[in-house]
């Protein structure tokens, strides 16, 4: 058994759209909500985890956090040259690029936050969590899950003693979780719920791509523990998604899977940014995350959307503006 007993889960997304209030209204509705613990300072991690307990009352609900990458001292050549060819744009909008450093999202000082608060479940995503780490979070009574893209990491997570997998298919917007990066096709959400099936007994909660209720029940008799959606709820009223990115959600058909934007891979929907650098863009992160923070920051206020990382999964023109109350409804209404 598992403390993720909700068929519907709220995928973390990290960068504004995840806020405490979504979290809420999709935990009222009957849902399991996964706070976005990246991008946030220790402190901040903290008061959202005690603002969300004290909104649910006894419900469970689980933080995501990004596990930290090994730098490669050869990449900052790579860098440098992507900067070099960014810098037109930055000018043109009249905004300094970042400066692309290295680190780790502040990441022991949020485990021990997570070790003190106790969330019910904690996700990793972008690498695997050192052994010690998943045996603490473990011995604090909290849940461990990783994310996975190919079934071949299954293994891996055997072998880490976790609690369950996020089975991310290729359809999904935002960022590849899985530990390798390797920029290649990937199997799409339904084969990889089956193929990961196969080979462990272990829970497996399928994401990538569901809008639909449809969808959703489909990957559920597939096997699927639950289904986590992130792309359907960020036209939720209590999302904090920039309002360019709303809109531009059901007015560009395409997306693409680009590393222009952070060095990761991630899906997105295709602007003048991904037609022009995608392949281009170095593989670094977060060195290109922090290059190009400010120039997309600066999208975001002023509303331009081909400055902005517009992160969508490919069920994004079937998503509903609303209270996240009524997307949780309608994805449940084939269960």
């Amino acid at each position: 058994m598992t403390v993720l007993d909700r068929k519907v889960v709220l995928a973390p997304m990290a960068g504004g759209p995840s806020t405490v209030n979504l979290a809420t209204a999709v935990t009222a509705a009957g849902g399991f909500a996964f706070l976005a613990g990246a991008y946030v300072t220790p402190d901040r991690l903290r008061d959202d985890i005690v603002l969300l307990r004290s909104a649910v009352g006894g419900a469970a609900f689980g933080v995501n956090l990004f596990a930290p990458n090994p730098y490669e001292p050869g990449s900052a050549a790579r860098v440098l040259e992507y900067a070099t060819r960014l810098q037109p744009l930055a000018d043109k909008a009249g905004i300094p690029l970042g400066d692309p450093v290295h680190d780790d999202d502040s990441f022991d000082a949020k485990i021990e936050v997570l070790i003190a608060e106790r969330p019910a479940a904690v996700s990793f995503a972008f690498a695997w969590p050192p052994a010690d780490v998943v045996d603490r979070l473990r011995a604090a009574g909290i849940e461990v899950w990783v994310t996975v893209n190919d079934a071949s990491e299954t293994g891996w997570a055997d072998e880490l003693g976790v609690d369950g997998l996020v089975a991310q298919g290729w359809e999904a917007g935002g960022h590849r979780g899985g530990p390798v990066d390797s920029g290649h096709h990937q199997a799409p959400t339904r084969l990889l719920l089956q193929s990961i099936r196969a080979v462990t007994t272990l829970p497996v909660v399928a994401t990538g791509g569901v809008a639909d209720p449809t969808h959703l029940a489909g990957l559920l008799a597939a096997g699927a523990h639950a289904v986590a959606c992130g792309t359907a709820f960020l036209r939720a009223d209590e999302a904090g998604t920039a309002e360019v990115h709303r809109h531009e959600l059901t007015h560009r058909p395409d997306t693409v899977v680009t590393r222009a934007f952070t060095g990761r891979s991630a899906r997105a929907l295709v602007t003048s940014w991904t037609e022009v650098f995608t392949e281009v863009a170095p593989a670094a992160y977060p060195q290109v995350h922090h290059l190009t923070a400010p120039l997309r920051a600066h999208g975001k206020v002023t509303g331009q959307p081909d400055l902005v990382h517009l992160w969508a999964g490919t069920g994004h023109r079937a998503t509903r503006e609303g209270p996240a109350s009524e997307i949780v409804e309608h994805l449940s209404s084939r269960l």
